[in-house]
C-alpha cells in the first residue's frame, strides 16, 4: 500500500507540473501583447489622447483634471438645501375599509443613553448635520441638478471663494458647453484675470442655454468686461457687483451696449453695484442707451455718479441730437432700404400715364435725373426740408396746449408705426403703396420714414426725426423700465434733469406705447438731496402714477380720482 501511494502521488505531481506549464504558456501568450502596450504606455515621450467630454459633468470634470495632472481635484457636489419638514408615509391618507377597526401599532421608544453620572445624553438635533470646520473652506464645485439621479442635467454652477486659474478655466471650457441645460454660472470671489475672463467670454456663446452670469467680487485690472456682451453673446442677466470697475471699464460696456453701427440685442439687465463709476463712466453708459433698445434694467447703486452723468442719462431717456456718425449711419440705412426699389425700373402703370400727374414728374425721366447736377439736387432737397420743417412747426404749435412749447414729432411717428402694422394686413394695398413710393420723387431722407419693417422698428436711427437748430433730434430710450441710482453724488440739478426726462416720456407714452413704456421704477434715495425737496416730491409723485400696481384713491362718491 505504501508503494502504491507513492506511485499515485508521483503521477499527480507530474500532471500538476504539466498543467502548470500549459497555463503558463497560455498566460504568456496573452501577456505578450499587453506587455508591449505597457511599454508603450510607459513611454514618457508619447502624448495621451485628448479626453472627449460626454456631457456628464462629474465624470468629465474629474477626467479632465486627471489628464492635466492636477494634484488637488475639487469635488463636484450638489448645492446644499435646507432640510424639509419630516412627513410620515401614511399621513393624510384615508384608511382602507379593512383597516377601520385596526389600531396603529405603537412604535417602541428608543433606549435613553446615559453618561457616566447616570444622566440622559441629549441626542444631536436632526435639523442640521455637523461637519469639520475646515471642510467649509475646501474648494468645491456646487451644482444644481434638474434630475437628482443624472449628472448630465446640470442647470446651475456655483463656485465660491477659491481662485480659478488658467488650467481650471480650460477644463470648464471643455466641459461646460456640453451641458445642454446649463443656464446660470455664478463665480463669486474667484480671482479672475484678464486671460481667464477672456477665455470665459470666448466659450460662453457655445453654451446654448446660458442666460445668467454672475461674476461678483472679481476685480480685473484690465477691465475687459465688455467681451462678455459682444455680438455673439447670449447672456441676458449680467451681474458685476463689487468688481472695482472704473470709467475705463464702463466705457467698454457702453460701447458694447450700443453704437451707431452695432447694438446688443440679448442683455436685459446689468448690475454694476458697488463700483468706482463716475460721471465719465455714466456718460459712456448713456451713450450705449442711446442706441440700445433691449436693456430693461440698469443698476448703478453705490457708485460716484454726479450731475453731469445723470444729465447724459436723462438726455438718452428723453430725446437727443444725432451725432455726425449717427447721421451718416441713418442715411446709409435709409438708402439701403430704398435701394432695391430705386434700382428696379418702374413697371408701366395707368398712374404713370395719367393726366392728373404733375407735368414736372411726368417729364423727368431717369436719364434726366442722372444728368441733373449734384448741386441742384442739394438745393432742391434743402428747399423741400425747409418747407416740411415749417409745416411741422406750424402743426406742432397748433397741437400744443400751452402755445409756447413745441411737441415732438416722435409721438406722431409711433402712431404712424401702429397704422402701418394694420395696413400690412391688406396685401393689395401695400403693394400699390410700394409701387407709388418707387415712382414718386424722394424728399428729405432724414425726415421721411414710411413702411418700416420689423427690424427697422428696433433700430432707433430710423425713427422720425425733429429738425431743430441745424440738428436732427430723435426720441430717446423708452425700453429701460428700471433705473437704480441710489447712494451716489446726485444733487438737485441732476434730479431736475431726471424729472424733465420722465415728464417727456409721459407725453410720448400717453397716446401710444409701441416704442416702450419708459421708466416705471426709479430709485434715487440716499443722494445729496433730501427727501423733502420739491423736485424729489415731484419725482416720487410722477413715478407713483407710472407704477403698474398703483391704484388711485377712491373718492367719497365711489369713483376713482
Amino acid at each position: 500500500m505504501d508503494r502504491q501511494d507513492t506511485l499515485w502521488n508521483k503521477s499527480n505531481v507530474i500532471q500538476k507540473v504539466r498543467m502548470g506549464k500549459k497555463v503558463e504558456k497560455a498566460l504568456s501568450k496573452d501577456k505578450n501583447p499587453s506587455s508591449a502596450t505597457h511599454v508603450e504606455d510607459d513611454n514618457p515621450n508619447k502624448t495621451p489622447e485628448p479626453y472627449k467630454c460626454i456631457g456628464n459633468f462629474l465624470t468629465d470634470f474629474n477626467e479632465l483634471c486627471k489628464q492635466n495632472g492636477m494634484a488637488v481635484i475639487p469635488p463636484v457636489v450638489t448645492r446644499p438645501k435646507p432640510p424639509g419638514p419630516a412627513s410620515g408615509g401614511n399621513e393624510g391618507k384615508p384608511d382602507k375599509k379593512g383597516d377601520k377597526n385596526k389600531q396603529p401599532v405603537p412604535e417602541p421608544e428608543p433606549e435613553v443613553e446615559l453618561n457616566e453620572d447616570g444622566e440622559p445624553i441629549e441626542p444631536p438635533p436632526k435639523t442640521y448635520s455637523t461637519r469639520d470646520k475646515f471642510e467649509y473652506f475646501k474648494p468645491s464645485v456646487q451644482v444644481e441638478l434638474d434630475n437628482n439621479d443624472k449628472w448630465d442635467s446640470v442647470s446651475e454652477i456655483f463656485i465660491r471663494g477659491w481662485k480659478i486659474d488658467t488650467p481650471m478655466m480650460d477644463n470648464f471650457q471643455q466641459s461646460w458647453p456640453t451641458l445642454e441645460r446649463l443656464h446660470t454660472i455664478n463665480l463669486w470671489y474667484t480671482g479672475l484675470s484678464e486671460d481667464t475672463l477672456h477665455t470665459l467670454a470666448v466659450f460662453l456663446p457655445q453654451c446654448t442655454n446660458i442666460k445668467n452670469v454672475l461674476l461678483d467680487g472679481n476685480p480685473v485690472k484690465e477691465e475687459n468686461w465688455a467681451e462678455l456682451i459682444g455680438e455673439e453673446s447670449l447672456v441676458q442677466n449680467l451681474s458685476l457687483r463689487h468688481c472695482k470697475i472704473t470709467d475705463k471699464g464702463s466705457a467698454g460696456l457702453g460701447r458694447a451696449l450700443g453704437t451707431a453701427k452695432v447694438a446688443n440685442t440679448k442683455l436685459l439687465s446689468l448690475n454694476l453695484t458697488g463700483n468706482d463709476i463716475g460721471d465719465p463712466g455714466a456718460e459712456s453708459l448713456a451713450g450705449g442707451l442711446r442706441m440700445n433698445r433691449t436693456l430693461m434694467s440698469l443698476t448703478l447703486t453705490s457708485n460716484k455718479v454726479g450731475d453731469k452723468g445723470v444729465a447724459k442719462i436723462s438726455e438718452a431717456l428723453s430725446r437727443f441730437p444725432l451725432s455726425h456718425e449717427e447721421v451718416v449711419e441713418r442715411r446709409k440705412l435709409i438708402s439701403d432700404r430704398g435701394s432695391p426699389e430705386r434700382n428696379k425700373s418702374p413697371p408701366p402703370s395707368r398712374r404713370a400715364e395719367s393726366k392728373d400727374r404733375p407735368g414736372s414728374v411726368r417729364s423727368m425721366t431717369t436719364q434726366d435725373k442722372t444728368k441733373q447736377k449734384p448741386s441742384a439736387k442739394k438745393k432742391d432737397v434743402k428747399g423741400r426740408d425747409a418747407k416740411e420743417e415749417t409745416k411741422t412747426v406750424k402743426k406742432d404749435k397748433e397741437d400744443t396746449r400751452g402755445g409756447g412749447k413745441r411737441a415732438s414729432v416722435a409721438a406722431e411717428a409711433t402712431k404712424t408705426m401702429g397704422k402701418t402694422k394694420d395696413k400690412k394686413k391688406d396685401k393689395g394695398k401695400s403693394s400699390n403703396q410700394e409701387a407709388e413710393l418707387a415712382e414718386s420723387p424722394v424728399s428729405s431722407p432724414e425726415l421721411e420714414i414710411v413702411n418700416m419693417d420689423s427690424q427697422d422698428l428696433i433700430n432707433p436711427l430710423l425713427e422720425v426725426a425733429d429738425y431743430m437748430d441745424g440738428q436732427l433730434w430723435i426720441a430717446g430710450n423708452r425700453t429701460l423700465i428700471n433705473l437704480n441710482l441710489a447712494r451716489n453724488n446726485i444733487s438737485e440739478t441732476g434730479m431736475s434733469s431726471l424729472l424733465k426726462a420722465i415728464q417727456y416720456q409721459t407725453t410720448l407714452t400717453s397716446g401710444n406705447r409701441s416704442g416702450g413704456t419708459g421708466l416705471m421704477r426709479l430709485v434715487i434715495n440716499k443722494n445729496s438731496v433730501r427727501p423733502e425737496n420739491e423736485v424729489m416730491a415731484k419725482l416720487s409723485e410722477k413715478m407713483m402714477l407710472k407704477d403698474p400696481f398703483y391704484k388711485p384713491p377712491i373718492t367719497p362718491e365711489g369713483e376713482t380720482a
